[in-house]
């Protein structure tokens, strides 16, 4: 049991931490991939409202069971045929890797009555297991869009993930890529969300532009306790 407050009581001051030192412009999305609800209920009795996921089946549980005024946002690859157990509730979908899913999140949407926010996921990273699209693909999306292909379906951003290395001036330079591709679509149509950095690189993200981040492991630690 103490055990359990103590994993608490850091979790709190992590959390506290980094909510205090964000920009009041930039969004925290908590991801609780692999952490149990009561992990999740507890820092949103902080305050924290906003959480993301990676996998369907772990978010329908948590959404089910936590309160309804959370908003979820799925950030790991989605795959369509997992569309539908998520699109009753989801905020925002930030990884929308390809127009056929796009188009399966707007049959979802328009079956539930509703708009769902997606951000287009693209390809900065120089690894090769990055999940993206190239930007001339996220350029024709997006003008597709804008005539009105997808109506249930409201495209608020773009969402990125840096290569993973120490290497902070190639972080940087992917970072300010993305920013610059958010910019020019911008000049088509306001996007509201960049979201880049992740609990090892949010700074220099910020730095770069970034309006929302992705933190998990910075707030949470990682998983060794048992609850």
């Amino acid at each position: 049991m103490n055990n359990d407050l103590t994993q608490f009581s850091e979790i709190t001051r992590n959390y506290k931490k980094i909510a205090s030192e964000l920009p009041a412009s930039v969004q925290l999305v908590a991801v609780s991939k692999t952490h149990p609800a009561s992990i999740v209920q507890h820092i949103y009795d902080q305050g924290q409202k906003v959480f993301g996921e990676n996998k369907v089946q772990e978010l329908v549980e948590k959404q089910a069971i936590l309160p309804k005024d959370i908003q979820w946002h799925l950030i790991g690859h989605l795959q369509k045929n997992k569309v539908k157990y998520i699109a009753p509730f989801i905020d925002t979908i930030q990884s929308v890797d390809s127009e056929k899913l796009l188009e399966e999140i707007d049959r979802q949407a328009e079956k539930n009555n509703r708009k769902i926010k997606v951000l287009l996921q693209l390809k900065i990273a120089e690894e090769e297991t990055k999940f993206g699209l190239e930007i001339h693909e996220a350029k024709e999306i997006f003008s597709n869009y804008l005539n009105g292909k997808f109506p249930n379906i409201e495209v608020t951003g773009l969402m990125g993930m840096a290569t993973f290395t120490e290497d902070k001036d190639q972080v940087k330079k992917e970072f300010t890529y993305l920013k610059q591709i958010f910019d020019k679509l911008s000049f088509q149509r306001k996007l509201e969300t960049l979201s880049m950095g992740m609990s090892d690189d949010y700074p220099v993200a910020i730095e770069c532009g970034a309006n929302s981040v992705r933190v998990g492991s910075a707030i949470f630690g990682h998983r060794n306790y048992n609850l």
